[in-house]
């Protein structure tokens, strides 16, 4: 856990490298609940009495990438970030199970002990993935579901380049190696801001652990914190294979459902997003400018913006009683 100094200083740069005005500076409360025996690190950003929203972030991501988009949707909902099993700080799976059947019984483990009534679900790739997953086999479905940058059909050119990113050689090196690697991945980032997020999906190697924090940030070596055991071809094909059938899963979802594209995302084209929301019982698609699959983290503003008209539109605002 960063030292909270840091951690508010960087939400400050972050907000107005993004042009978001907040009203206060907060940071979350860490907590873990058990469900299905496997232990989940999430983010609790207050305000319990509120409608709540619930996130889940792509795969090889962490809860934190949705702090600007919490921090600015804070004061008038619930907001829940959640690290999927076994990423970030949640406890890896002893059986490798990490397809999205797994994520959804935990969303729904989830919602049940945290007592969230009537969330409305923002799942970026994997977690748009997992979050229609479970609503298609919930007693209850949630209030709407937020899809970011995910649908049924993706462009496999843009889906191998995230891959490549993602499965390949991690290597050990210094935080400030793996900053360079992340930006040259994905220019459109703030290195500054980069930086901070990493520090949140990486780890020391073991040869690191007894020296001083900064020592370690600034010369030590890290490797990734998510577990890379499962990522291997059959794992990415069973993906495929889920994303494919995303199309009859989420056409059994009647709740309000907005799938949002970035608007340079290599995923995901407008016509794909537009089929698929067209595909929904009661679906509609935003496009958010200068952002690429990553959304949240591209430009958390647009996405601030689109999901406030979403949750408008469901009715899902601090005006509803839980």
């Amino acid at each position: 856990m960063l030292a909270k100094a840091e951690a508010l200083a960087h939400l400050r740069l972050a907000s107005e490298v993004a042009g978001i005005d907040v009203d206060e500076l907060a940071l979350p409360t860490e907590r873990d609940v058990v469900t299905g025996g496997i232990r989940l690190h999430y983010l609790d950003w207050g305000n319990s009495d509120r409608p709540a929203l619930l996130f889940l972030h792509g795969g090889a991501l962490t809860a934190h990438t949705w702090d600007l988009v919490s921090l600015a949707l804070r004061g008038d909902f619930h907001c829940v970030a959640l690290d999927l099993r076994g990423h970030g700080d949640s406890e890896w799976s002893p059986t490798l199970e990490y397809g999205p059947d797994a994520h959804a019984r935990d969303i729904g483990g989830v919602i049940e002990q945290l007592e969230l009534r009537g969330p409305v679900l923002v799942g970026q790739s994997l977690g748009g993935l997992s979050a229609m997953t479970y609503a298609a086999r919930a007693a209850e479905e949630p209030a709407g579901i937020a899809m970011v940058d995910v649908g049924p059909k993706v462009q496999s050119t843009g889906v191998k380049r995230v891959a490549d990113f993602v499965m390949g050689d991690p290597g050990h090196g210094s935080v400030e190696d793996f900053v360079d690697r992340a930006h040259a991945f994905n220019p459109r980032r703030d290195p500054r801001l980069l930086r901070y997020s990493l520090l949140h999906n990486l780890r020391p190697i073991a040869d690191t652990a007894a020296r001083t924090e900064e020592t370690v940030r600034s010369q030590g070596s890290w490797t990734w914190k998510y577990d890379r055991r499962s990522l291997t071809p059959d794992y990415l094909e069973s993906v495929k294979g889920e994303l494919e059938r995303l199309g009859d899963i989420a056409r059994t979802v009647t709740c309000p459902v907005l799938v949002v594209r970035g608007a340079e995302s290599e995923a995901l084209s407008d016509s794909a997003a537009a089929s698929f929301a067209a595909s929904l019982p009661d679906g509609r698609w935003s496009r958010v400018q200068n952002a690429g699959h990553t959304v949240q983290g591209d430009n958390p503003r647009g996405l601030i913006e689109v999901l406030t008209r979403f949750l408008a539109e469901v009715g899902h605002s601090r005006a509803v009683s839980r």
